[in-house]
């Protein structure tokens, strides 16, 4: 296990676009606990997306934003509070990213966050975080499918 500073990050690579000019598959992870954290990122690799790092925390988070990702899965809960519904609002504003919650508490999240998809109730799996994320590249690409089952969307 990786033990991480407040504001320290675990990184992997940059976004950038495919020479077929397909969206990139890169996704930042919004999560303080690290095993958890881990563990999408290593599912997310399994599927072909390139995790761009791991946020513990609102401030680490946004500075990763710098790396372009084009989806992020963001907890509530992070090290530094109740911080995620804001860090989602803002990587989704101040960054055009694509982003979905993953929580243990979806309701907290009411009827949503202005800019964000949706969520997604923990526990998770792999298959779950599969459809997911293939529904978030979707409606990136300004696609409408219909949500997987295990995905409460947003209004937009």
């Amino acid at each position: 296990m990786r033990n991480l500073e407040p504001g320290q990050a675990i990184s992997g690579g940059y976004a950038r676009e495919g020479r077929d000019g397909r969206m990139p598959r890169t996704v930042l992870i919004v999560e303080d606990e690290i095993l958890v954290a881990a563990s999408l990122e290593a599912t997310l690799e399994d599927l072909g997306y390139e995790p761009v790092g791991i946020a513990q925390d609102a401030e680490t988070a946004l500075a990763l934003a710098a790396r372009r990702p084009a989806i992020a899965l963001v907890d509530l809960n992070l090290r530094d509070g109740e911080t995620g519904a804001v860090v989602g609002a803002r990587l989704a504003a101040e960054f055009g990213v694509a982003v979905l919650f993953i929580t243990a508490n979806p309701r907290r999240l009411g009827r949503g966050v202005p800019g964000t998809l949706g969520v997604l109730g923990k526990p998770v799996d792999e298959d779950k975080v599969a459809a997911a994320v293939e529904y978030v590249a979707q409606r990136r690409r300004g696609l409408a499918p219909p949500p997987p089952a295990a995905v409460l969307p947003f209004s937009p």
